[in-house]
């Protein structure tokens, strides 16, 4: 087990009708001003804006808004809203949504703390030296991104898609009410549930010796989603897989599953943005087309880390050798996503890239990078073989 320092600091309200709570708990900030931002009509249909504005009047704090994020969030977007926030004096800012809200949120409050451009953050260039506090209110559980460090913008002008992450912009708070999610579409709610499972497997499928706690929890998170996922795909409004697919998206993602680790592969995470910033996939879905891809690619490199997922996490009986019970793991999680109607390929995301395209994705994402993944160290030709393969 390699040394470790676990950090979160963001507060949990969790339960139903939390969002009242809000609030209060600027206030205990010491926040006067705060930025409102959101994604699409739904978050105002629905009321829920209106719940948190009420909240806020409440505490005596004034408000300004800003709507339009869109899954990837952009970065268009993010400068628009760091011109607001630096014009009306914001000093907080509360993010109303799911992952790509949170991360348009983080991306603005870094903005609007910092001089420059927001992008030299994403593109290490340099390293900011605040960031305006943050909150959130959760509507999707999917990214885990009210509990994490990192956030992830897209910048449309040149198609990159690119993460950043400082323990600065984990937020102060989390509402987390699994009401708020009853209503997702199937698709979305699949997507969300995927992405959980992945950011949980990038952690878990590291380049290490096994750790037996860290390793249990892990393996306890996927079959805990994987069950409520199915449940929710037969049973979209049971509150209850509701609130354990919400608070798992948050463990999967808050260090806990890489405790000890590495620090993971996250190999499938970089294709996919890159994937997702060429033809703007739906990120779950994006992830789930490349991944049985990438296990195949690395999955000499480590047959027993994948014979053990087989094992503990998929059902898979030990078979003549690890490498073939890993692959049969691999496929068993494949069946999975086809069984919530999630894509395995591209094919299946209906995406034929050019060969020119498949070299442009790769190239790109090793930009600053002299390699991406850990299990193997990938280079250009390694990715364009997984983007090949998931043809």
């Amino acid at each position: 087990m390699h040394d470790f320092v676990y950090y979160t600091p963001t507060k949990i309200i969790f339960g139903k009708n939390t969002e009242q709570q809000c609030g209060g708990l600027v206030k205990a900030h010491k926040c006067r001003k705060v930025l409102i931002h959101y994604g699409g009509q739904s978050a105002l249909r629905s009321g829920l804006v209106d719940r948190i504005k009420a909240s806020l009047e409440a505490d005596g704090l004034a408000y300004v808004t800003l709507g339009g994020v869109v899954p990837n969030p952009r970065l268009s977007l993010i400068r628009e809203g760091i011109e607001l926030a630096r014009s009306e004096g914001v000093d907080f800012v509360l993010a109303v949504g799911g992952g790509s809200v949170i991360d348009s949120a983080k991306a603005i409050a870094y903005g609007a703390a910092n001089e420059g451009d927001v992008w030299d953050f994403y593109m290490a260039k340099r390293k900011p030296d605040t960031c305006l506090p943050i909150g959130c209110v959760v509507t999707i559980a999917a990214a885990g991104s009210e509990m994490s460090s990192s956030t992830v913008v897209t910048n449309e002008e040149n198609g990159f898609k690119r993460s950043f992450k400082t323990d600065m912009a984990r937020p102060a708070f989390a509402i987390m009410n699994p009401e708020l999610t009853l209503t997702l579409p199937a698709f979305q709610t699949a997507c969300g549930c995927v992405d959980i499972l992945m950011h949980t497997m990038e952690r878990y499928f590291g380049h290490g010796s096994n750790m037996d706690i860290t390793d249990s929890i892990s393996e306890g998170l996927l079959r805990t989603v994987m069950h409520h996922a199915t449940v929710l795909r037969d049973d979209p409004a049971n509150y209850e897989s509701r609130a354990e697919v919400m608070w798992a998206g948050s463990l999967s993602h808050n260090g806990l599953t890489g405790c000890g680790s590495d620090g993971g592969d996250w190999a499938t995470h970089m294709i996919e943005h890159e994937l997702s910033g060429m033809f703007d996939v739906a990120h779950g879905a994006g992830l789930s087309a490349i991944w049985g891809s990438w296990a195949r690619h690395v999955l000499p490199q480590r047959p027993d880390r994948f014979a053990l997922f087989a094992e503990r996490v998929m059902g898979v009986a030990r078979a003549e050798s690890d490498t073939v019970t890993g692959l049969r793991g691999i496929e068993a999680m494949e069946s999975f996503f086809r069984s919530l109607n999630m894509p395995i390929s591209l094919k299946e995301l209906d995406l034929a890239p050019t060969d020119a395209q498949l070299a442009e994705m790769a190239e790109k994402a090793l930009v600053g990078k002299s390699h991406i993944g850990s299990v193997k160290k990938l280079l250009p030709p390694d990715i364009v073989a997984i983007f090949a393969a998931s043809r």
